[in-house]
């Protein structure tokens, strides 16, 4: 993130010195820009992944998620990089923290509808579980890749647990 200059965009997109700035007068608005472009590309991942699947069962729901960690730590890796940094910067610039989070609710809404349909009774609570293992066991592939990396059996055993059936019964 912190080669991510006015400048640095020119040169690499090829234009004459200047260019960028004039789309983008501040530093916050090339990293607004940058976030929207992210975020239009990682949501297109996501609603590609709706469209080939439809997971009824816990066990789709974790193969739809480890299939999409396989592919954001192989084919988009380098956008998975991207969002980490992204994430990071968001915990220095409170204005991406925002951004991010208008940017992700139109994916957040289809996830938590997939937790219904997999069987979740509670997807405010799940989702947020849920999402924040993926992020890690996605975040530990990129760091330390494994040529063998195959998230499903952790994953699985995460949905398994998160959607089982809760008891209403107090413990006495």
């Amino acid at each position: 993130m912190h080669g991510l200059t006015h400048r640095a965009v020119d040169a690499a997109a090829g234009l004459a010195g200047g260019s960028t700035s004039n789309h983008f007068r501040t530093r916050d608005a090339l990293l607004n820009a940058v976030v929207e472009q992210f975020a239009d590309r990682e949501r297109a991942n996501w609603e590609d992944l709706a469209t080939r699947t439809y997971p009824v069962t816990a066990q789709e729901f974790a193969r739809a998620l480890a299939v999409f960690a396989q592919e954001a730590t192989g084919p988009q890796r380098t956008l998975t990089l991207a969002r980490y940094a992204i994430l990071v910067e968001a915990g220095i610039h409170p204005s991406l923290r925002a951004q991010l989070l208008a940017t992700g609710a139109r994916v957040n809404t289809w996830f938590m509808n997939w937790l219904r349909i997999a069987g979740s009774t509670a997807p405010e609570r799940d989702a947020p579980i849920t999402m924040n293992h993926w992020t890690g066991i996605v975040l530990h592939e990129l760091a330390v890749p494994d040529p063998a990396f195959d998230p499903y059996p952790q994953i699985e055993a995460l949905v398994a647990g998160v959607l089982r059936p809760r008891s209403t019964e107090v413990p006495t």
